[in-house]
């Protein structure tokens, strides 16, 4: 509720990806990610030509099903991952993909 602060949106723009991480348990998800693309927006509109990532953290909280209604809600312009870090859950992949990111020619 308090926006991401000057001193943190300073930091990322040295940043070559950004990954953007939402709990599972948010109202509103993709409201959330527009959210914070607004304060990127505000701040420096250069930040929305970094390449992005979305984490969808505490996924342990629901099953497959939901996963997959959720999913059909979310914003379908960048990767997205369902990660928990209680179980390890897509731990691994989301490594990959930053990997990925970070290697992949513009």
């Amino acid at each position: 509720g308090r926006g991401l602060g000057i001193r943190f949106l300073k930091h990322i723009e040295r940043n070559s990806i950004l990954l953007f991480m939402i709990s599972v348990d948010s109202n509103d998800i993709a409201a959330e990610y527009e959210i914070l693309l607004g304060e990127l927006r505000q701040f420096n509109p250069e930040l929305l030509e970094k390449r992005r990532l979305l984490a969808i953290t505490k996924s342990d909280l629901i099953d497959d099903e939901l996963e997959a209604e959720m999913r059909a809600t979310l914003p379908t312009d960048l990767p997205t991952i369902f990660i928990s870090s209680l179980t390890n859950k897509n731990i691994q992949p989301l490594k990959d993909m930053i990997w990925q990111a970070l290697n992949a020619k513009e």
